[in-house]
């Protein structure tokens, strides 16, 4: 095939993946509505990122620069338009931040040429990822992300050991960004971090997530809390554990905050991803709870079980079995969530800010015992025959 007829067959599949219209999956469950395709692939990255594009440079027009997966996104809305800030995972493991950005949230979500330049501190980051995006009061619009290097203490036979702290950038306009020194922290890794978008007792209030190594929760672990002065020298003392691990739930092994929650007039809805062990490996599904709307360390309703689990294709990719989520969208009162699909590619679900008070205020709580799961049931077993025995049947 000639250079020319293959670099447009190129353009020509890509145009057509950007731009394909994207409709409910199914049904539903009355909570969300899932979406056919996802919003984000590896396929998605522009031409022009991955090949050279000069024929006497690449003669065999060969792809230079892999890309692996597109996933774990940041989320907000700016100027009228959907913004995803996207952990992009090159074919070499080290992961940068990208924009795609949507008119409608739902589909055509296209990368602006450049990847994000992010400035560096001192001891350069070896991979950084999952940045949350919080437009706080103050004014600024503040990205908290992993920033992970290798352990200083590991022996030379172990290359996997890491140290995962919190990078914090901010910006006004999603072009320029100004990096501040990383979150001090007495944790020894902190891979969960994020921002509440108002200030709390006058202060910056933080969701944490503390753990005793990169990849144990050891005796650390659960959505912490805690305040700092300033954003500009982010340090933090005590963690209060808000939401902890508990026995035998969808949380049980490790949950961290998923995105900055939402302000309602019932209270914050927060989304998390939880974790827990199976015979096949770690199982993440995500879940919600809410907090006072005065204080942010009180939870005060919190449905038993997962709110969004992998389904499906969602199922399978480089880590299998795994949703995650760090980035939604509140438009009036729709809700855009964006979560990604076993660390591979992202989705969109969709629901609105009542449909989701409902939820967390009306599902019943989990009783931590299959007992008083089975109460719950038959409650609404009873409940339910008592109406159908009313409705009229037949023809």
């Amino acid at each position: 095939m000639k250079f020319k007829e293959k670099l447009n067959q190129l353009f020509k599949a890509y145009e057509a993946l950007v731009s394909k219209v994207n409709e409910p999956s199914t049904i539903g469950n009355g909570v969300f509505k899932r979406y056919k395709y996802p919003v984000l692939t590896a396929a998605h990255i522009p031409v022009f990122w991955k090949y050279d594009l000069n024929q006497d440079n690449n003669p065999y027009l060969m792809e230079r620069i892999g890309v692996n997966a597109t996933f774990n996104a940041g989320a907000i809305k700016f100027k009228d338009k959907y913004l995803l800030i996207v952990r992009v995972e090159a074919s070499d493991r080290k992961s940068f931040f990208a924009i795609a950005e949507s008119d409608n949230g739902i589909d055509n979500f296209r990368f602006r040429e450049y990847p994000i330049n992010l400035p560096v501190n001192d001891g350069a980051d070896t991979n950084v990822y999952d940045m949350r995006i919080t437009l706080h009061e103050d004014g600024y619009y503040y990205g908290l992300f992993c920033t992970e290097k290798r352990d200083p203490e590991a022996h030379e036979y172990d290359q996997s050991a890491a140290i995962a702290q919190c990078g914090i950038v901010r910006t006004l306009d999603f072009k320029n960004w100004e990096r501040l020194p990383d979150l001090k922290t007495p944790s020894a890794q902190q891979r969960n971090v994020v921002l509440h978008p108002e200030f709390y007792n006058g202060k910056y209030a933080l969701y944490t997530r503390p753990q005793d190594s990169f990849i144990e929760a050891g005796h650390g672990g659960g959505i912490g809390f805690s305040l700092c002065e300033s954003m500009e020298n982010a340090i933090i003392g005590d963690e209060y554990i808000l939401d902890k691990k508990v026995y035998h739930t969808v949380y049980e092994l490790k949950n961290g905050q998923g995105p900055a929650p939402i302000k309602t007039d019932k209270g914050w809805l927060h989304l998390a991803h939880g974790v827990r062990n199976t015979a096949a490996g770690l199982r993440y599904v995500l879940y919600m709870f809410m907090t006072d709307l005065d204080d942010l360390t009180k939870i005060i309703h919190k449905p038993g079980g997962y709110f969004i689990a992998p389904e499906g294709e969602e199922r399978i990719g480089d880590v299998s079995n795994v949703v995650f989520c760090n980035g939604w969208i509140v438009n009036g009162e729709d809700v855009f969530i964006y979560y990604a699909s076993s660390d591979t590619r992202m989705h969109v679900a969709t629901s609105t800010v009542s449909q989701l008070v409902d939820y967390v205020m009306n599902t019943p709580e989990d009783g931590f015992s299959s007992g008083e799961t089975l109460k719950t049931i038959y409650n609404q077993i009873e409940k339910n025959l008592l109406i159908l025995d009313k409705v009229p049947t037949g023809n």
